[in-house]
This record gives C-alpha cells, sequence and structure tokens, in this order.
C-alpha cells in the first residue's frame, strides 16, 4: 500500500475514533468490507479453515482472525497486539457543575496523561450511552459530538506569575471544561443533553431515557501531516491507534497458509484488568474456541508467536539526555525493539531475533530501546500477555514525541515500515 495512502487513512481512522467505542466500531467496519464475518461470544461458532472473522467485547476490544490452510495446533497462530484506549479525561458519574455562573463538567484523569496540553484547546465530548426504549428494554448506542463544545481555559500569566516556571495542575480543581453560560430559566443537565444528541444521531432508535454513559473528552483539531516536508504526522491518540490500524492493515493485506490473528485490547492505559482488557480473559477465550482440546490449545500456543505493538520513546532533540546514549530511537528510522531486564518489556533473544530476521527480508531499518538505568520503564500488554497465555512474545513500537500528551508526534515513514514488517511477520511459518 502506498505510503501516502495508509497515512491518509489512518488520520482519517483516528479523527473518526474519538474513544476506544469508536475505535472498535471502525476497525469492525474496515474488517467487515474485508470480507471477515462477525462473531458472537453468545453463540456456537462454525469456524471454517481459511475463514476470515472477527469478534467484539464491550464495544470496545476487538479480535480479528484469518484461519490457515493448517490446524492452529499443527502451525500456531501469528498473533499481533495493540490497544484501543488513550489517556484522556473522563466524565464523572454525577458531572454537573454550575459555578460562577459557567456550566461546567467534573472529570476524572483516565491513565497517565500529560495535561498541560490539554489546557486552551477545542475539546468535544463522546463515548457510549446505556439507554432506556420505549419497551423499557435496555440498549447503548455511541455518541460524538464532533463540534467544539468545551474549553479548559488557561489562568492569565497576571494571576500566576510562576506559570512558566512552576505550574502544577490540581486535577480535581482545574480541569473542569467550560461548557456553556446557562439562562435562569435554562436548567442544564448532561443526561438531557444526551439524550437530545442521541436522539438525532440514532432516530431509528427509540430512546427514552439516558440511564448511564462512559464519556470523554478529545481534541477537535484533526491530525495532520507536518513539517517542512511532511515527514511526521502530529495526532492525538497515536499512542495506540496507529497500531491498531496498521495491524488491521497488515492482517488484512498478508498472505500465506498460516493463522493469524489481531487483538486490540480496551484498558491498557490503567493496568488491563478489565474483562476486555489484556489481563482479562477474552485472547483465551478465543484461543480455547479455536483449540477446543487442552492439548490442541498446548501445541498450538509452543508454535504461536505474538508481537505487542505499542509506541516507543523517540530521543527528543531537546532533551535528549532523558535517553541511554546508545538506545535513542529517531522518527522515521523504522520500528523499536523494546527490551526491559525486569520484564516490563516481553523481548527476548528469541523474539528480538526473529523480528530482525524478518525485517532484513523485508528490508525494513530497526532500531532499539532501553531505558535509562536511572529511570522507571513503563510497560504494555505484551508481558501480560505472555504471562497469561505463555505465548512467546516480542514488543515493539513506533517511536514518538510527546507520548500521552493531547497531540502526538510519529514519523511519516514509520508507518509504512510496520506495516511491512508486520506483514512480513504474519506470513512468516517456523
Amino acid at each position: 500500500m502506498p505510503i501516502a495512502s495508509l497515512n491518509q487513512q489512518l488520520l482519517e481512522f483516528i479523527q473518526a475514533s474519538p474513544t476506544p467505542f469508536h475505535a472498535t466500531a471502525q476497525l469492525r467496519k474496515l474488517f467487515e468490507e474485508a470480507g471477515f464475518t462477525v462473531l458472537d461470544e453468545s453463540r456456537q461458532w462454525q469456524l471454517q479453515r481459511g475463514g476470515r472473522y472477527l469478534v467484539t467485547r464491550n464495544d470496545s476490544s476487538l479480535i480479528a482472525f484469518a484461519l490457515g490452510e493448517q490446524a492452529p495446533a499443527e502451525a500456531g497462530i501469528r498473533m499481533l497486539g495493540a490497544h484501543t484506549d488513550s489517556p484522556c479525561l473522563h466524565v464523572k458519574p454525577e458531572a454537573d457543575v454550575l459555578a460562577n455562573g459557567y456550566y461546567q463538567l467534573g472529570v476524572e484523569v483516565y491513565g497517565g496523561a500529560l495535561l498541560n496540553p490539554w489546557f486552551d484547546r477545542d475539546l468535544s465530548l463522546a463515548g457510549r450511552i446505556s439507554y432506556r426504549d420505549a419497551g423499557g428494554r435496555l440498549g447503548s448506542a455511541l455518541i460524538d459530538f464532533q463540534a467544539p463544545v468545551a474549553v479548559i481555559p488557561s489562568l492569565a500569566i497576571h494571576l500566576d506569575r510562576e506559570a512558566n516556571q512552576s505550574r502544577s495542575i490540581n486535577a480535581q480543581q482545574h480541569l473542569p471544561p467550560v461548557l456553556m453560560q446557562p439562562g435562569e430559566a435554562t436548567p442544564v443537565t448532561l443526561r438531557h443533553l444526551l439524550l437530545e444528541r442521541a436522539r438525532e444521531q440514532h432516530p431509528d432508535e427509540s430512546i427514552e431515557t439516558v440511564l448511564e454513559y462512559e464519556l470523554s473528552f478529545y481534541d477537535c483539531q484533526p491530525g495532520a501531516l507536518v513539517g517542512l516536508q511532511q515527514q511526521f504526522i502530529a495526532s492525538a491518540r497515536l499512542d495506540n491507534l496507529l497500531s491498531c490500524l496498521i495491524g488491521a492493515r497488515a492482517l488484512i493485506d498478508s498472505e500465506g497458509a498460516t493463522s493469524k490473528l489481531l487483538v486490540c485490547s480496551d484498558h491498557e492505559e490503567v493496568g488491563s484488568t478489565s474483562a476486555c482488557g489484556a489481563n482479562g480473559p477474552f485472547l483465551q477465550s478465543v484461543l480455547e474456541r479455536l483449540c477446543p482440546e487442552p492439548q490442541q490449545l498446548a501445541r498450538c500456543i509452543h508454535r504461536s508467536w505474538l508481537i505487542s505493538t505499542d509506541n516507543a520513546h523517540g530521543v527528543h532533540p531537546n532533551y535528549a539526555d532523558r535517553h541511554d546514549a546508545r538506545h535513542g530511537p529517531l522518527l522515521n528510522q523504522g520500528p523499536v525493539i523494546k527490551t526491559n531486564a525486569n520484564q516490563r518489556y516481553a523481548t527476548n533473544s528469541e523474539t528480538a531475533g526473529l523480528f530482525r530476521l524478518l525485517c532484513d527480508q523485508a528490508g525494513v531499518p530497526l532500531q532499539s530501546f532501553v531505558v535509562r538505568s536511572d529511570m522507571a520503564c513503563g510497560s504494555t500488554i505484551g508481558p501480560l500477555t505472555a504471562a497469561g497465555i505463555g505465548v512467546r512474545t516480542l514488543d515493539i513500537g513506533v517511536p514518538t514525541f510527546a507520548m500521552h500528551s493531547i497531540r502526538e508526534l510519529a514519523g511519516a515513514n514509520d508507518t509504512d515500515y510496520l506495516y511491512r514488517a508486520l506483514k512480513q511477520f504474519l506470513a512468516y511459518r517456523d
């Protein structure tokens, strides 16, 4: 696939995916258009060799897989892992706030968000609602306000003379966005606003009452190619929607007789411990359906490989001292093998060796990342999945600036490098 087309598809995907629910819906649409059959976890599965399938859980996690000509127990499965969530501001259950004549919503920080960039942005609101319909039944729907409906204004420098030296943010006090100045005769509640928007966006549903919601704010500014030569991709949620889209594209376009799978899990940014997270039973449940007998599953796992694809820290030219001098990945120089002796990443010499071999075959440059020995190391779904099912696992990622900011930066060429490397992996046969 041409790089320009791949990057345009990525930007469109991210713009349409302000929450994990929307990202999963977009991935499902992509796979359905490519001929994948949707499965229901509550029903019996009738799978065929050579078939291509997908299944979702909680509307926020997805597993897509293509069965090869050989049974998984005989040839294993080539697995890719990514996550659908990103750090953001989640709306609280009872969020309505009226302060000094301004209508605001209470929020809590989801994940390890970089908070300063959230100020003075055009913010919109999206997520999932649960509702009661006209027949008294429970339903759910996705909503997206799409337009800028809120802002978190900064305090003027005149009222905080030390802001450029020692600005601190109190998440409870300083982060509630401002949405409007309601009139005295216009009472405002979030549930009323959601009901109006849900009825507009889902006119075929008989939505009577909004019961609950899972909502988050997001930046309205669309992603773009930036730089004098447009060498960079600037966008929200590159961590980790970039990996989700490139993994999906690689799976759809891959060839070869070996079974292959992509799992995109929610809740990675908060530890993955949920029914639809990487530390939950979703992937294990799907694998057990592919290999119903315990010995079949054990043989399959022994012959399988997993690549956990999550963004890596590129060496920042203004903060180069924050990297180990020998392990500072550069943007547009290829994917990064991430290693940690304390198993914060699941990479070992065998899995890294395989990826080096495959990248060499595909003509893809490769880099390495190890955190400074005097700094703490983040983690991914890799170690959790490796420990949970016992599969040989590698952690890689595209080098990125401003990770966990409301707007991140990656290399425009690295999407193509990652795509080619993952396609080579999915076609690999032992």
